[in-house]
C-alpha cells in the first residue's frame, strides 16, 4: 500500500478464531459446491496456479514453477491457519470438480481490514461462477459472530476515525474489468484508486469495499 499512515477505529468484526475448516458447513448454490480446503486439493490447486491467464492478475504475476511453491500458497488456509482465514474450495456441484479458490485470504491485510479474493480456472470464466460464488460466500461471512474491536487501518481505507462500519476489502488491478464487474454485482462499491510499487514496477490498483452490516440478512440478526 502506498500510505503508511494509520488511524484507530472502533468497529464490529468477525470473532477470532474463525470456525475451523472441520466445523464449516458446505455451501451449495445452483451450480457450485463451496467447501473447506483440504490437503488433497494440492494437485487441482496446482492446475489453477499454472494457468498464466489466471496468475497474471495475482501479486506473483506468473505461474508457480514448482509444486512446493503451490503448497506454500495452500498451507495458509489449512489447519491451524484456518482459524484466521476463510478461504474455500470452489467446486462444480454436479461433479465435485475443483475449479477455483476464494474467500478471506488475509485477516487483517496490510491495510488493516479483512480482504477477500477469488481465482477460477480459465475454462470456467464468463459463465457467472464468480458472482455465484461471491454472493454465497458473502452471506456466510456476514452471518459469522461479531465482536466489537479497536483496529488500526490505513487512513485512506476509511471515511473517518472513531466508530465506523465494518469493511471487507477487495483489490484488483485497474485493468481487470471482469473482476470489478463481479464485485459490483455482488454488492461491493468502488472507493479508492492507488499505485503500488512491486519489484520496481508500478501497479495501478482499485479498492472495493463491502459493508456486511448493511446487508438485508445481517440487519435481521
Amino acid at each position: 500500500m502506498a500510505s503508511d499512515e494509520f488511524v484507530t477505529v472502533k468497529t464490529f468484526l468477525p470473532t477470532l478464531p474463525l470456525p475451523a475448516n472441520s466445523e464449516r458447513a458446505e455451501i451449495t448454490t445452483n451450480r457450485l459446491l463451496i467447501r473447506a480446503l483440504q490437503p488433497g486439493d494440492l494437485a487441482a490447486f496446482r492446475v489453477l496456479r499454472t494457468q498464466q491467464d489466471v496468475m497474471k492478475w495475482t501479486k506473483a504475476g506468473c505461474i508457480d514453477e514448482t509444486i512446493e511453491i503451490t503448497k506454500s500458497k495452500l498451507d495458509p488456509f489449512l489447519p491451524p491457519n484456518d482459524l484466521i482465514t476463510a478461504n474455500c474450495a470452489i467446486c462444480l456441484k454436479d461433479t465435485g470438480e475443483f475449479i477455483g479458490i476464494g474467500g478471506c485470504h488475509l485477516y487483517p491485510a496490510s491495510h488493516g481490514w479483512p480482504e477477500v479474493g477469488y481465482m477460477l480456472r480459465k475454462e470456467q470464466w464468463g459463465q457467472g461462477f464468480g458472482t455465484e460464488f461471491l454472493s454465497a460466500w458473502l452471506r456466510f461471512w456476514s452471518e459469522l459472530p461479531r465482536s466489537k474491536r479497536e483496529v488500526q487501518v490505513q487512513k485512506e481505507m476509511v471515511d473517518r476515525e472513531g466508530s465506523v462500519d465494518e469493511h471487507l476489502i477487495a483489490i484488483t488491478e485497474v485493468s481487470n474489468v471482469p473482476s470489478q464487474r463481479v464485485l459490483l454485482k455482488s454488492g461491493f462499491e468502488r472507493f479508492r484508486e492507488f499505485d503500488e510499487v512491486d519489484d520496481g514496477k508500478t501497479v495501478n490498483l482499485v479498492a472495493f469495499r463491502y459493508l456486511p452490516s448493511k446487508t438485508e440478512w445481517r440487519k435481521g440478526l
